[in-house]
C-alpha cells in the first residue's frame, strides 16, 4: 500500500494543482519585482511589468535566472526578504567559483523538510524508521534536509554524516537502521566495506535506500540492490532551489515525482532557450514558487533531462522527470561527440564491470584521447594476458558501438580507484588544464 505525507496535495488533480501553481506564481513575481533589484531591473529593461503574469502561460514571458547571477550577487543578494527574516543559510562549495548562498526563511525550511518527508513516504517510510544519514552535513544542503524530513514524518533519524565508513556499517548493524540516505557511490562503497568486514547484508534490517546528488545509473540501482539487499531510491535536488527533496521516487521506480506545488518546472533546448515539450530531452529549469527567501524565477540547472506527464500506480499525480542523463556544462565533446558520463558508466555495468571507474580525456598532438579505466570484476580471474585484452577489446567495441567512439580501455585491480565519501570524481580532463 502506498503512503503519503501530504496525499490531499500529491493526490490533487490537475486543476487543483494548476490553482495553487498559479496563485503562488503570481504572488512570487510580485515579490520578486518589488524586493531584488536584480529582477526588477531585468523586467524593467524587457518592458515587463509583474502584472502582465496572470496565468502559468505567462510564464514563458519571465526572465532567466542564472547560477551567475547568485555569484554577482554575493551574498545575499538574490533574498527577498530581509537578514532579520532568515533562519539558516547553506552554500555550494564555490569550486568552480563564488560560493552561491542559498538562504532560508523558517517557513522554507518547514516546506523543505515536508518535500523529504513526502521522499521518504514514498520510499515507504514510517514514523517507527531509523533513518541513516550519510550525506554530508554543513553549509552542504545533503544531510539536513533529509533530516528534517525524517523527523518531520516522525521517523528517527541517525546523523551520521560521511566519512569512517566501517563505523558506517557498525551503526547499519547495531542500531538496526532501516532506510540509509547517501550518494549512490558512497551507498556501494558502504556495501563493499561491510562484505570486506564479513557481514552479510541481507541479515541487516535494511530494506530501502534514498540516493542522489550525483547521476547514476540504472545498473547501478541494480549493483546498490543486490550489494545492500535493499530496494533503491531516486532523489533530486539542488542547494539553489532547497536542497534534496525537490523531486523523489516512488514504488513504481519510473521517474522523480516532482514537488510542483513548490517547484515549477521546464525543459528547455540549452543553447535557444527554447521551452521543449514533455518526452523531449533538454535542460530542467525551476521557478521556486513556494518559496520565501530565495525565489528564483526559471533558474537553469544545467541538469539534462525530460518530463513525463501519465499516470502513476502510486496514485501522485505530480508531474514527473527522469533520471538525470548528466550535465550541460560537464558533457564531455570529445571529437565533437558529445558524451556523458552516464553513458559510458551504462556501457561499463550492461558488461557486468564495477561502478568504480575513471575517465581521462587528453589532447595529444591536437587529437582528443579518452581513456577509461575500470577496476576488474570482484569474480573474475584472468589467465592469460590474452584473456585480459579479450575484455578490454570487448569493452572498446561496445562503447564505439555505442556511443560512436573510441576509447582506451585500462583495466585496473580491485579497489586501486580512490573511493568517494560524498560526490564521486568520475572525470579528469587534462584539456582544461593545457
Amino acid at each position: 500500500m502506498d503512503s503519503y505525507y501530504n496525499k490531499e496535495v500529491e493526490c490533487a488533480s490537475e486543476e487543483e494543482l494548476q490553482k495553487i501553481q498559479t496563485e503562488r506564481l503570481i504572488d512570487m513575481v510580485h515579490r520578486c519585482y518589488n524586493n531584488i533589484p536584480l529582477y526588477k531591473k531585468r523586467f524593467d529593461d524587457m518592458g515587463l511589468s509583474p502584472d502582465e503574469i496572470k496565468s502559468l502561460d505567462d510564464i514563458k514571458k519571465l526572465p532567466f535566472t542564472y547560477k551567475n547571477d547568485l555569484r554577482d550577487t554575493y551574498p545575499l543578494g538574490m533574498t527577498a526578504v530581509p537578514r532579520s527574516e532568515l533562519s539558516r543559510v547553506h552554500a555550494s562549495s564555490g569550486t568552480t567559483g563564488k560560493q552561491t548562498v542559498v538562504a532560508y526563511t523558517k517557513k522554507d525550511l518547514e516546506v523543505w523538510a515536508e518535500c523529504c518527508a513526502r521522499a521518504l513516504c514514498a520510499a515507504g517510510g514510517n514514523k517507527d524508521d531509523f533513518v541513516h544519514i550519510s550525506y554530508g552535513y554543513g553549509l552542504f544542503t545533503g544531510g539536513l534536509g533529509l533530516h528534517y524530513g525524517a523527523e518531520m514524518l516522525g521517523a528517527t533519524a541517525i546523523p551520521v554524516s560521511s566519512g569512517n565508513t566501517k563505523r558506517q556499517v557498525d551503526i547499519l548493524v547495531d542500531y538496526e537502521s532501516d532506510i540509509l540516505c547517501c550518494t549512490p557511490s558512497y551507498a556501494t562503497y558502504i556495501g563493499e566495506t561491510a562484505k570486506n568486514m564479513g557481514i552479510d547484508t541481507s541479515k541487516l534490517k535494511l530494506r530501502a535506500g534514498i540516493f542522489g546528488a550525483e547521476a547514476w545509473t540504472e545498473q547501478m540501482r541494480s549493483e546498490i540492490e543486490e550489494l545492500l539487499h535493499i530496494k533503491a531510491y531516486d532523489i533530486y535536488g539542488l542547494s539553489e532551489i532547497c536542497g534534496p527533496g525537490v523531486s523523489f521516487e516512488c514504488n513504481e521506480q519510473s521517474g522523480m515525482h516532482i514537488n510542483e506545488d513548490y517547484f515549477y518546472p521546464e525543459i528547455i533546448d540549452p543553447d535557444t532557450e527554447e521551452v521543449l515539450p514533455c518526452g523531449e530531452y533538454g535542460e530542467l529549469v525551476f521557478t521556486c514558487i513556494g518559496r520565501e527567501a530565495l525565489p528564483l524565477i526559471r533558474y537553469r540547472t544545467g541538469d539534462i533531462c525530460k518530463l513525463k506527464k501519465e499516470k502513476c500506480s502510486c496514485g501522485r499525480t505530480f508531474i514527473k522527470m527522469s533520471r538525470i542523463k548528466g550535465r550541460s556544462d560537464d558533457m564531455l565533446i570529445i571529437r565533437g561527440i558529445n558524451v556523458f558520463p552516464s553513458q559510458i558508466e551504462s556501457v561499463l555495468l550492461s558488461l557486468g564491470m564495477e561502478p568504480n571507474y575513471l575517465i581521462e580525456v587528453d589532447r595529444v598532438k591536437n587529437q582528443d584521447i579518452l581513456v577509461v579505466k575500470v577496476e576488474i570484476p570482484r569474480d573474475f580471474t584472468p589467465v592469460t594476458i590474452k584473456d585480459t585484452e579479450k575484455i578490454k577489446k570487448h569493452i572498446a567495441q561496445e562503447m564505439k558501438s555505442t556511443l560512436n567512439i573510441s576509447a582506451i580501455i585500462k583495466l585496473v585491480e580491485q579497489n586501486s580507484l580512490p573511493r568517494s565519501e560524498g560526490k564521486a570524481v568520475r572525470v579528469i580532463d587534462h584539456r582544461i588544464q593545457k
